[in-house]
């Protein structure tokens, strides 16, 4: 018996229909969604006022992250591994400012104390 024929027409189809769905897909997703102007119009006059008050404020965080994500990138280790030495630094710098605080309210306290209590001038109370 002979090999059957290749059927070109089911083959066609076939691949009709895959890049209908590789292209058509995301295109019908970006038809559909929304642009960040569009979704801030739908917003209620108060979350607009709010939002725009901190854009500002938003942008600096960005700005920030983005700016130690590039610190963190210059380093060989992974940035992840970078983070974390960063935000252990951090929060070792903030213990150690702490400290010194209390230390100096503690210190204020003994020069109180060492001063004693100041006589009132004038008529009793």
């Amino acid at each position: 018996m002979p090999p059957k024929p290749i059927n070109w027409k089911m083959y066609s189809k076939m691949a009709i229909a895959g890049i209908g769905c590789c292209v058509g897909g995301p295109a019908l997703v970006y038809y559909v969604s929304p642009t960040e102007e569009e979704l801030f119009l739908k917003y209620n006059p108060e979350l607009q006022k709010r939002s725009l008050e901190n854009r500002k404020e938003k942008l600096e965080d960005f700005d920030n992250f983005v700016g130690k994500l590039k610190q963190y990138s210059k380093s060989d280790k992974p940035i992840w591994f970078a983070a974390a030495e960063d935000e252990k630094q951090q929060r070792d710098s903030k213990i150690a400012a702490q400290a010194r605080l209390v230390k100096e309210i503690e210190e204020r306290k003994a020069e109180i104390r060492k001063a004693g209590p100041k006589p009132i001038s004038g008529e009793s109370l």
